[in-house]
């Protein structure tokens, strides 16, 4: 979503094992998948000749459910040695508990959602088999009803489960006081390593687009606009020309409140909206949007988008080069320093203000770990000496919005043990994942007690974390 502000939302695997999610490429590594069968729980000791091991409400795990879990990590390269049968049932109760939560909480998954993620994946599969017939054969289909309907109910599953996860620790907030006593319980010999860091500035300066060129897409978009009123699908248009990188896929699909931090112009659009109502072009720094309101819920708006972006002149590229050049040789003349040219030169709103520091979009402070980097922007500053300036670089972000750029390494920071100033927003993150995993814990719990739930044969002398046997 490069169109959202420098901030990602937190999703953590809150367990000991990780969620086994069934994304495309994992499908394909896999010989054989799990296979989630709704039932009545009534009927679940009559079903149990079929292997039925557990029911969680409507949902039901079957013996053979364990042994592909298995498979699926094996083939993701992750030892199992040290994971019992016990503990991977554990895993597909939590799963399922999610899920059937999420159903009693309203949350929806549309068709739409289920529709464009299963092409997706049915499309990446067939490039790597070679064709739909291969698919079916490899995964051991009778035809290709079978295969796709199988496969939506995985996909259905996974998104439920992601969304009530989502739920659960979206309000969880931690105060300063909170991540202090976090700090000051951990014991000296204890406290984390943190790697070696740098702080990055960068000066941006955009090529002009021309209004020929804007015109050209604000009029292609009315084009779709017009389209989608007689008739066509917004979704289908969105995978088919949408720019947007984080969206395209699924049809431009977005779910936000008035807190998810998307730029200002894009919220503002999509809150004035009627539910069913397409608006008109309208643009932000990342080029020309229309968004599709689908469904209202309260504060929240379930939306569609299509972002294009203009494309620029060679003349318009020469230009933005000649005058970064020009505040290249200003700042190495002393004339002005790096971060009073950012504030007054860059084209960047974002780090401007900063003096063209740069904001980490996972930790949201200013020091990037250098194993962590992006790699992009790891080989563009890697070379550089605490405050030397880069040569101008053409750089193009995910929506191909070409830009010119100068970087420089502002502060070098050496591997060290954390420390409370200097190291905050990490400690608070990690001080904030501890009170999520709590939180979910207790969520558990209240859950576990009012639903259904049954547990047959030899797996009722497991040893759960979760008290799933409800003693």
């Amino acid at each position: 979503m490069r169109f959202i502000n420098n901030r990602m939302l937190l999703m953590i695997c809150l367990f000991a094992l990780s969620t086994l999610s069934m994304n495309a490429q994992e499908i394909v590594k896999d010989t054989v998948k799990s296979k989630t069968t709704k039932t009545n729980p009534v009927k679940s000791q009559r079903q149990k000749i079929d292997g039925v091991i557990a029911a969680v409400g409507d949902y039901i795990i079957l013996d053979s459910d364990i042994d592909k879990s298995f498979l699926e990590m094996t083939s993701q390269g992750n030892s199992v040695k040290d994971i019992t049968r016990c503990q991977m049932l554990g895993k597909l109760l939590e799963d399922k508990l999610y899920a059937h939560q999420a159903i009693q909480d309203s949350i929806v998954v549309s068709d739409d959602e289920v529709k464009i993620k299963l092409e997706e994946q049915l499309s990446y599969m067939v490039e790597q088999l070679g064709s739909m017939e291969k698919a079916i054969k490899y995964f051991k289909k009778t035809n290709e009803q079978d295969f796709r309907a199988d496969l939506s109910e995985i996909i259905k599953l996974n998104k439920l489960t992601s969304e009530m996860q989502k739920k659960i620790i979206d309000k969880v907030e931690i105060t300063p006081e909170e991540v202090r006593s976090f700090f000051k319980k951990i014991p000296a010999a204890e406290l984390p390593l943190f790697g070696a860091e740098m702080e990055v500035a960068q000066i941006i300066v955009n090529p002009k687009v021309t209004d020929v060129e804007k015109q050209k897409v604000i009029d292609k978009l009315k084009e779709y606009k017009k389209e989608v009123q007689d008739g066509s699908s917004f979704a289908t248009k969105a995978v088919l020309y949408s720019q947007d990188p984080g969206s395209s896929s699924n049809g431009g699909y977005y779910k936000m409140t008035r807190k998810t931090p998307f730029v200002k112009e894009f919220k503002d659009i999509a809150f004035s909206l009627a539910e069913g109502e397409i608006s008109e072009p309208f643009e932000t720094d990342f080029g020309f949007h229309i968004i599709y309101v689908e469904k209202i819920k309260g504060q929240e708006v379930e939306l569609r988008h299509i972002l294009l972006v203009p494309q620029t002149s060679s003349e318009s590229l020469q230009e933005a080069k000649d005058k970064i050049t020009l505040i290249k040789k200003k700042i190495d003349e002393k004339k002005i320093t790096f971060a009073e040219a950012a504030r007054t030169e860059s084209d960047e709103k974002e780090t401007r203000a900063n003096g063209g520091l740069l904001v980490n979009p996972k930790t949201q402070d200013t020091h990037f770990e250098l194993t962590k980097m992006d790699p992009t922007l790891y080989a563009q500053v890697s070379s550089l000496k605490e405050g030397e300036i880069s040569l101008p670089i053409l750089d193009a972000d995910q929506n191909g919005k070409k830009k010119y750029k100068l970087v420089t390494v502002t502060n070098r920071i050496n591997e060290h043990i954390a420390d409370y100033a200097k190291d905050y927003i990490k400690i608070k993150e990690l001080a904030l994942k501890e009170k999520q995993i709590s939180t979910i814990a207790k969520w558990s719990a209240e859950k576990i007690k009012e639903t259904y739930i049954k547990i047959n044969g030899e797996y009722r002398d497991c040893k759960f974390t979760n008290n799933w046997l409800k003693k």
